[in-house]
């Protein structure tokens, strides 16, 4: 994968139902281009021509992927042009500040099957909505998989270790307006829970891998370090928790060059280069012999909440169905996909 593209969710299927933020990775922009309705497969295909061409011309470009359909995406973005291109969900707010064209696509394709349409849309919603309530029951069995460690933990020296971490970072004070980003490094998709940790953090020079348990206190460390660089004047992004979007998983300030990251299942990561490092929360907060005292409820939480998780993840294929059987009744001219590549590059070339 390129190194000057960096990739991400920026809505996720989530316990707290679809979570989104886009809107936090469009606030600098000058310009968004909107690609309404259609199927996902041209409009993927439109913006990874679009991407390619931006690549030869040597942009660094921001791929933001779909947690509905794991093979598309929900946009692209160019920070050097200050120009972004959405094809992510129509339900989304805050897009009126940004968007100076808006190509809809369901006006420019059509089918005469509009019972169908109607039938198919109701059940992706429909499917969507399972899965929510799936994600929340295993959110919800987990929560009791962290009244184990919290009741076992030592909070005064998570804090201390907490302060003592930050002071390693050495970030000194800038005279700076700093931006922060929220974002998904990972999702719940059709395909099942991915990530693009690797391709995220590959350019930084420290990479700070924090291990733990659930209730161990891994994302209070990350918004600590998060609120301490943006009080220094960092630009910092910020990326959620994909099963539980309330929590923080990654901290990443490029300007310093670290990130800060929850390494533990289903994103767990271990150290493979210089710079890299392990935070162990487990080892140094929580009682010794925890584990070992509480193996067998432990056990049984975890394959709980998982098991919710598989089953939320299944009602995404099936949405994906119905999305897949929808996108078969448009009618699609074989020119179009190419006269939309060209219809958007027209736009791009009067805001660039």
């Amino acid at each position: 994968m390129s190194t000057n593209q960096l990739h991400y969710y920026a809505g996720d299927h989530t316990a707290k139902g679809f979570y989104p933020l886009y809107a936090s990775n469009l606030q600098d922009l000058d310009h968004v281009i909107r690609l309404k309705g259609g199927p996902n497969d041209i409009k993927t295909n439109v913006l990874k021509k679009i991407a390619e061409k931006w690549s030869r011309e040597g942009f660094l470009l921001e791929f933001m992927h779909s947690s509905s359909d794991h093979e598309a995406l929900d946009g692209l973005i160019n920070p050097e042009l200050k120009i972004g291109l959405y094809s992510g969900p129509s339900h989304t707010r805050g897009f009126g500040r940004w968007t100076m064209n808006c190509i809809d696509i369901d006006k420019l394709l059509k089918t005469e099957e509009q019972e169908k349409v109607a039938h198919y849309r109701s059940k992706i919603k429909e499917a969507w909505n399972y899965a929510h309530e799936a994600f929340q029951t295993g959110l919800e069995i987990h929560d009791d998989l962290e009244v184990i460690y919290i009741s076992n933990m030592d909070f005064q020296r998570a804090d201390q270790l907490t302060d003592d971490f930050i002071q390693h970072l050495k970030m000194k004070p800038l005279n700076a307006s700093p931006i922060t980003k929220h974002r998904f490094f990972g999702a719940s998709t059709p395909g099942g829970v991915l990530d693009h940790i690797p391709n995220l953090t590959e350019n930084l020079t420290h990479r700070y891998f924090v291990k733990g348990r659930a209730g161990t206190g891994k994302s209070t460390f990350l918004k600590k370090v998060a609120a301490e660089a943006e009080l220094k004047g960092y630009n910092v992004e910020l990326y959620h928790c994909g099963f539980d979007p309330e929590s923080i998983d990654m901290v990443i300030v490029r300007e310093v060059g670290f990130c800060v990251f929850d390494s533990t299942d289903p994103h767990e990561y271990f150290p493979e280069k210089d710079g890299d490092s392990i935070v162990d929360l487990y080892a140094e907060t929580v009682k010794a012999g925890t584990d070992e005292a509480h193996a067998e409820e432990i056990a049984e939480l975890t394959t709980g909440y998982k098991s919710f998780m598989k089953k939320g993840i299944d009602y995404l294929k099936q949405a994906k169905y119905f999305n897949d059987e929808l996108s078969n009744l448009y009618v699609v001219p074989p020119s179009f996909e190419n006269e939309l590549f060209h219809s958007v590059l027209q736009d791009i070339s009067q805001y660039a």
